[in-house]
């Protein structure tokens, strides 16, 4: 067909016209990566004249096509087919169509109960792109990408793809830019149309893991007839899930896997896969509980490892510890990779897999999925991808209408920020559950990045075995009354398939049943693990109180001092940098005293000496918030970190410092889980501003400060949270030391506020060195950084220990004094200064350092020289409602005599943690420091 005009000509082209934007977007692709697309634009692409490129570039591809049109239409009209080119055009769009919105057709739901999408979808119709009935016996060449064939019948292509696109598996991939992983995603799925996936075997043992699940869920109930379980059933698929992504990512080369989940069929994970023997889970539902000196948890929230059996190797597996907080666990699991990849040396995130399972609600709902995601590949947190499952089991808590637990078409959508692929799946199809989860496994194996599956399924009874679902879901629960169990379907289907018989099915049910009756463990695959590698058996059974070794010799730490301020001379700091690392090099040289910068650094290089690990990390962890640390120097000349602590000697302790995403509760959880799997390593927090923990409170109070006493998980994370009333205004003024002065019981934690450079360093190092692993809240300075008066000297550091309390040091007579004022941190300077000022000699100031364990004897000792005072203040910056007042009062109490009074010097109470205005904070400070001098 010949055209006069040559744009009406160029229209007719598959080139042109409606088909103009896309085939542009694809063409920009071809042009920079010819194998970035399909075979089939390929050749479509490669018949084009190819005439040599202008000088100038082409200012669109438009441009382009229209320029090779023009300079050699004849040629171009012999080779191609208007007609037949624009057809092929209108093929590969119905093909894209479902690549991009076949999910939203797929038979998603076991229950069919409200639609699972909003409407039908247009795109999916061969019609509506424009072709009849009578095209469906034409032939295409479509290229091998697709359903690994070079020509196809539209009619044999519409069913391929609904077949493959529209079943029980919808995968949404399209928003994954990557090319590689989007053609590796769809080839995935297009190349196992109508070809057997599973053996008689594998698909025998799918049920079998299906009857599990299902046996224990009826024995459970059976036998404790309305104890809360948080039962699986409905989701029982979750179990062979689980079971196969274990076995495949054995099969992976994996050696490790760590998992996270809420409680929502957690008792039927612990006993199904990791092995947990059925009688002590019947103990608990009991209300029988081994004797320890813990307090404990319910059964729900317990974890466990095991070793687990594939083919002739051993994978091993954990299961966290958790709260009922509902998604918090998941950056406590990727800690907990990220320290076990470190330790064995995985470079390459190849030996540990992350699992995190989410609730449909939860994952949506809970603002630390998206803190996890984000970090999930920032440099100091990446793990090399999670395999993140989400038990959908379209009800959430209570609400079972989407639009009120969501904003968005799926509760995945989250996923789609890191442009990680989602795999819906029907929890009723056991075999796409397992072609998911291997899926899912060589993904992450092979790109190293996240991916989801979604299970679709249901929950059989209410949000727990005693709530009654019906009163708030009627219509949904009717449905589910009716609806057989996922095992009952799959057994129908092998049944049907002739894959076993009705006297198989039975045989399966009970044998399951005797092995819990019996009471031993019901997974095969089960190995006992070797104890005597694990790292922690070191360090159980020691106290606060037990000796270490806490000096360093004066020659190595000088040697070692001179290294830390040493860096190549291609290595050009900022000019304020340059001045602090020369100020250090005075220090070590014993022309100036020790700073809290230089100590803290000579912490860790003592510690790296000595071959202990240090982790640091937060917000401007690097520099430090108030531009002390410096332990990387940003060379001004390109942009490069120079880290002085690595460069001690070839056999020093690993050190990473890290500027967290900005995020506190994601990132504080992520350091909990490092720290509760590695405890060789020192592994610190730091707070921007002390305030700024508020963010993490639920893993504070979750788990640093109750993991031990609830589930007997030691931790020596250290918590930096600068503190100190500058004026700065509400939020950067207290760490809320209150609340954590609060949470301290059966010697749970360390609250500790150090006023000196010798105390940090000894602090830090006695952190690491002590047998003990217990969480350490250091609140530490911002104004004190660059005190004149808050140095040490170098004998104070190599000979010194940390002192719990730190009596007088003016010369005073203690004859002479008649009040003692006790405080803590950045106060006591005021107060030095002001006495001084005054030239007062009869009152004397006292230091805790150590507010909890309370040092009840080091006090005494520190107040012995003035058994006559029975005038006695505890002074501190905070209002009276908040700081150590409260709840350290009867320990103040309880270390002067009996007929000594006590008072406060302090601000007033205050809804407020501090005051907006410089001028009232002036006035405040001055009132306290005043009324804790003056002696009425």
């Amino acid at each position: 067909m010949q055209h006069n005009n040559f744009d009406e000509w160029f229209a007719s082209t598959a080139l042109g016209g409606a088909n103009q934007s896309y085939v542009e977007e694809i063409y920009e692709q071809y042009l920079d990566d010819p194998d970035s697309v399909d075979d089939s634009w390929k050749t479509i692409f490669a018949q084009l004249p190819q005439a040599q490129k202008a000088e100038q570039p082409h200012s669109t591809v438009r441009d382009y096509f229209r320029r090779l049109a023009r300079e050699q239409r004849s040629e171009a009209v012999s080779i191609i087919d208007p007609e037949a080119s624009a057809k092929l055009v209108k093929v590969l769009q119905f093909i894209n169509a479902y690549r991009f919105r076949g999910h939203l057709e797929a038979k998603l739901d076991p229950l069919n109960y409200y639609r699972w999408k909003t409407s039908q979808v247009p795109e999916l119709d061969y019609r509506h792109h424009g072709f009849s009935e009578q095209d469906l016996d034409e032939t295409f060449n479509i290229g091998r990408y697709v359903y690994n064939k070079e020509t196809i019948k539209l009619s044999e292509l519409a069913d391929a793809l609904k077949e493959t696109y529209c079943g029980s598996i919808g995968l949404e991939f399209m928003h994954v830019q990557d090319m590689e992983q989007k053609l590796w995603l769809q080839a995935k799925m297009e190349s196992v149309l109508n070809k057997p996936l599973f053996s008689k075997e594998e698909k025998l043992n799918l049920l079998k893991e299906l009857t599990a699940a299902d046996g224990l869920e009826r024995y459970l109930g059976a036998k404790f007839p309305g104890a809360k379980r948080f039962s699986l059933e409905g989701s029982d698929a979750f179990i062979p899930l689980m079971k196969e992504i274990i076995r495949h990512a054995s099969r992976q080369g994996m050696t490790d896997v760590v998992m996270g989940m809420a409680h929502r069929g957690r008792l039927n994970m612990l006993v199904n896969v990791l092995g947990k023997k059925p009688a002590e889970l019947f103990d608990e539902f009991a209300g029988k509980h081994a004797e320890t000196h813990r307090t404990g948890d319910v059964k729900y929230h317990q974890g466990f490892s095991s070793d687990f059996a594939v083919d002739d190797k051993k994978v091993h597996l954990a299961l966290a510890f958790n709260p009922s907080h509902l998604e918090i666990v998941s950056p406590v699991v990727i800690g907990s990779v990220r320290a076990r990849q470190t330790r064995i040396n995985d470079t390459e995130r190849e030996k540990v897999l992350a699992i995190t399972v989410h609730g449909d609600s939860a994952v949506a709902g809970q603002g630390v999925v998206q803190e996890t995601l984000n970090m999930s590949n920032a440099r100091g947190y990446r793990v090399g991808g999670t395999i993140r499952v989400v038990i959908n089991n379209q009800i959430g808590f209570t609400t079972s209408n989407p639009n009120d637990t969501r904003s968005t078409e799926y509760c995945t959508d989250i996923a789609k920020m890191i442009q990680a692929p989602i795999i819906h799946v029907n929890g009723d199809d056991p075999e796409a559950v397992a072609f998911a989860a291997r899926m899912a496994v060589e993904y992450r194996a092979l790109f190293k990045r996240d991916i989801f599956i979604d299970l679709i399924s249901y929950r059989r009874h209410g949000h727990n075995e005693a709530d009654e679902p019906l009163a708030t879901q009627p219509m949904m629960y009717g449905l589910i009354k009716k609806h057989p169990t996922p095992r009952k379907v799959y057994a129908d289907r092998l049944i049907n398939e002739g894959v076993i018989t009705n006297d198989d099915e039975i045989e399966m049910i009970n044998l399951y049943r005797d092995a819990l009756d019996n009471g031993e463990r019901v997974v095969s695959e089960w190995r006992e693990m070797d104890t005597a590698t694990m790292d922690w058996l070191q360090y159980l059974n020691y106290e606060w109180t037990d000796p270490y070794e806490n000096t360093f010799p004066q020659a190595r730490f000088l040697t070692l001092a001179k290294r830390v301020c040493e860096y190549p001379d291609s290595v050009r700091p900022h000019s304020r940098v340059e001045k602090i690392y020369k100020d250090r090099r005075e220090m070590y040289q014993g022309n100036k005293l020790f700073d809290w910068g230089m100590a803290e650094t000579m912490a860790y290089a003592t510690l790296l000496d000595e071959g202990t690990h240090v982790r640091l990390s937060g917000e401007d962890a690097g520099r430090g918030t108030f531009f002390h640390r410096h332990a990387v120097i940003h060379n001004q000349n390109d942009g490069t970190g120079y880290v002085p602590l690595t460069q001690l000697h070839s056999n020093q302790g690993r050190f990473e410092v890290w500027d967290s995403v900005l995020s506190e509760e994601a990132v504080l959880a992520f350091e909990y889980g490092y720290a509760t799997t590695n405890p060789k390593t020192l592994t610190i927090w730091e707070a921007q501003f002390g305030d700024f923990a508020n963010g993490a409170q639920i893993v504070i109070d979750q788990f640093i400060s109750s993991g031990e006493q609830k589930w007997g998980r030691m931790c020596g994370l250290v918590m930096l949270l600068p503190h100190g009333y500058e004026g700065q205004g509400p939020e950067h003024s207290s760490a809320r030391l209150e609340r954590y002065l609060q949470l301290c019981a059966e010697q749970n934690m360390q609250v500790c506020i150090p006023s000196t450079p010798a105390q940090v360093y000894h602090m830090l190092r006695r952190q690491a060195l002590r047998k003990m692993r217990r969480p350490l809240v250091a609140i530490s300075p911002k104004s004190l950084l660059r005190h004149p008066l808050a140095v040490s000297r170098l004998d104070e550091l190599v000979n010194g220990e940390f002192q719990n309390v730190i009596g007088e040091v003016d010369k005073l007579d203690p004859a002479q004094v008649k009040r003692v004022v006790m405080c803590s941190g950045k106060v006591y300077y005021d107060l030095l200064e002001q006495r001084r000022q005054n030239n007062q000699t009869d009152v004397a100031i006292i230091r805790i350092e150590q507010l909890y364990p309370y040092p009840h004897d080091d006090v005494k000792k520190a107040l012995e020289p003035y058994a006559h005072v029975t005038d006695f203040v505890w002074c501190q910056e905070e209002p009276l409602n908040q700081g150590a007042w409260y709840c350290s009062k009867h320990n103040f109490e309880a270390s002067i005599a009996d007929n000594a009074k006590l008072k406060y010097a302090g601000r007033p109470a205050s809804a407020s943690p501090a005051v907006g205005y410089m001028s009232l904070h002036t006035q405040q400070q001055k009132q306290l420091v005043s009324d804790a001098l003056t002696i009425a």
